[in-house]
């Protein structure tokens, strides 16, 4: 059994399985952080971006003009940004059975993979994830397409001229396997490779393993997932959460006594408490309302926007923010509050019971009927009309270099009173910020990132107590930035194996035993003998069939008859009858007893 790792991000895993003769890709995550590198791209005409001076080196050897910007002490890409995708030279992507999908962000490479690959299998996930993938994937090719950048820049790419770049665009690895953006007619084709699949159902791979998806309690739809054999038990466990929010709960029992359990998608900010964080984003939020600013929430359109707008559904009477608006602005909007309504078998039992009484399950349905929260689908239309301030905006995307938030950045990031409140983890948020210095308008931090944290994942192992456990190598050590801090590792026994991009990992444990049917009329034909109580052992002579992965003991064929010819024929030309089996013998031979036979003989 061998895992095949194709990306070094912890927490968008893209990994191989070799199990049982089937090849098993687990999850297609897809690093957008490259998009730090490049320009933001404006959807109104930018006097000061366009007016950047090009980038030349020092002793003027290298003139990257017309590919590289500089820009508030830094130098940026100035083309359509591009995306790190999973590696696809280490194996041959195409011997690919089957992908399994834990959420909809793990997904986002899925049309990479599929239709440039040679890819034939299926692919498999729940239904709010593929719905909620979709939507995603629909929104990155809008932010794209609507803004395109017909010149692309690969002359920075070379490793020489990369060499003279300033930090960090000289640091930037994997440069030339970064891709553009696909498109919807690629996004399509990719998601008709999907069958959806439910909590606890029992997929039968070609006979030879078995997958489950099991609930990891971290979004609407997310999976961890069980591969077995009859004797051997892989769990692949990803973005899993204990706390109590909208999706349903971890299912942690079926997860025990697993040979091999892969650990991926632990929290990106392990010091901070989801709790806290949302209690500080209410206050900096009331605290830049009150004051006359405009706040900004640069975020995902589905996953902790469900949750900011349930808190801020509570907080917003209390606060007296009752008039202030609130808008969502992404292609996705209207989709994204609507799935999260009508997806209620996948939430947890306190939203769940709302819907037969009946009542939304989220509160944002309320916020929506009484006009505190409108959406749109871009900046352009309806909302420019209806758009009044002091407000509050989510929109996105998290990285700041596409979609609609580059606009307000540009229209808010001169004034003092304004606030951007970050609040998902993807993104360093000074990096995401660097082409907007210098910036007047507050920033404020407050990731908000509900999986496992290291206290959490050590207790739960104890508890499932797999026999080995696979992680990537960042959880083996503490973070670079608090090296001090020992209980942000994993400290296990045995020590955990890790692994990193382009790393092949043999899994330590082998087959040793596999599942064979006897046929009824052989099995009438045994004659068990009692070696010991309760042990008995019959001889068995057989034909195994192997077929789809299934053995079968049948009985021994008997010869058929053949008619006797009228022409004479010698003796050796006729057929032999085929001997029956001889009888096997087991257990100790009766030294004594033997030798006095040969004696007589």
């Amino acid at each position: 059994m061998k895992l095949y790792c194709l990306s070094g991000h912890p927490t968008l895993p893209c990994n191989v399985l070799k199990f049982k003769s089937t090849t098993i890709m687990l999850d297609c995550g897809l690093d957008t952080s490259s998009a730090l590198y490049f320009l933001p791209l404006p959807l109104v005409h930018s006097p000061r971006l366009s007016k950047l001076p090009g980038w030349v080196s020092k002793d003027g050897t290298v003139n990257l003009e017309k590919e590289l910007k500089e820009c508030a002490g830094r130098v940026f890409v100035d083309t359509q940004p591009e995306f790190c995708l999973p590696e696809r030279e280490l194996l041959d992507l195409s011997t690919v059975d089957v992908i399994l999908i834990s959420n909809y962000h793990c997904m986002m490479a899925l049309p990479y993979i599929t239709e440039h690959t040679g890819f034939s299998g299926t692919v498999y996930a729940t239904e709010p994830t593929f719905q909620i993938g979709r939507l995603l994937m629909e929104e990155l090719v809008t932010f794209m397409e609507r803004v395109p950048k017909a010149q692309s820049a690969t002359c920075w790419k070379n490793k020489e001229i990369q060499r003279m770049l300033p930090g960090p665009l000289k640091d930037a690895v994997d440069v030339w396997s970064w891709k553009r953006c696909y498109n919807m007619q690629e996004v399509n084709s990719a998601l008709s490779k999907v069958q959806l699949v439910g909590y606890s159902q029992k997929v039968e791979l070609f006979g030879a393993v078995q997958v489950t998806p099991l609930s990891s309690g971290y979004s609407l739809g997310s999976s961890n997932w069980i591969i077995q054999s009859h004797y051997e038990k892989v769990s692949y466990v990803s973005g899993s959460s204990l706390l109590t929010t909208h999706p349903q709960p971890m299912d942690q029992s079926s997860l025990k006594n697993s040979d091999v359990l892969i650990l991926t998608g632990l929290t990106q900010i392990p010091t901070a408490n989801p709790d806290g964080m949302l209690g500080e984003f209410c206050s900096n939020l009331a605290m830049t309302i009150r004051a006359g600013g405009n706040v900004l929430v640069p975020c995902y359109s589905s996953g902790v926007i469900y949750d900011l707008l349930e808190c801020l559904y509570q907080f917003m009477d209390s606060a007296n923010l009752g008039t202030t608006p609130f808008y969502f602005i992404s292609p996705v909007a209207n989709s994204s509050l609507e799935f999260s309504q009508i997806f209620a078998e996948w939430l947890c039992q306190n939203k769940q019971s709302k819907v037969y009484l009946p009542e939304p399950p989220f509160p944002h349905a309320e916020l929506i009927q009484t006009n505190k929260l409108k959406h749109y689908p871009s900046i352009h239309g309806e909302f420019s009309s209806e758009f009044r301030q002091p407000c509050v905006v989510f929109t996105g995307h998290p990285s700041l270099r596409f979609g609609d938030v580059v606009h307000f950045m540009e229209l808010w990031g001169k004034s003092s009173l304004n606030t951007i409140i970050f609040t998902e983890p993807d993104f360093s948020y000074l990096d995401a910020l660097a082409p907007y210095q210098p910036l007047a308008m507050k920033c404020v931090y407050c990731p908000i990132d509900t999986r496992l944290n290291f206290h959490q994942v050590s207790k739960f192992l104890k508890e499932v107590q797999p026999l080995h456990v696979v992680c990537p190598e960042q959880y083996t050590q503490p973070p670079p930035s608090q090296s001090h801090r020992a209980d942000l590792m994993l400290e296990l026994q045995p020590p955990p194996m890790a692994y990193r991009r382009c790393s092949v990992l043999g899994l330590p444990f082998r087959r040793r035993y596999e599942r064979i049917h006897l046929l009824p009329e052989l099995a009438k034909s045994l004659v068990p003998s009692e070696i010991k109580p309760g042990v008995s052992v019959a001889t068995v002579s057989a034909v195994l069939q192997s077929k789809d992965n299934k053995h079968v003991l049948q009985p021994v064929p008997k010869p058929v008859p053949v008619p006797p010819s009228k022409k004479r024929k010698r003796l050796m030309e006729e057929v032999p009858d085929l001997l029956s089996p001889k009888p096997l013998l087991s257990g100790a031979v009766p030294l004594e007893a033997f030798l006095a036979s040969l004696h007589k003989a």
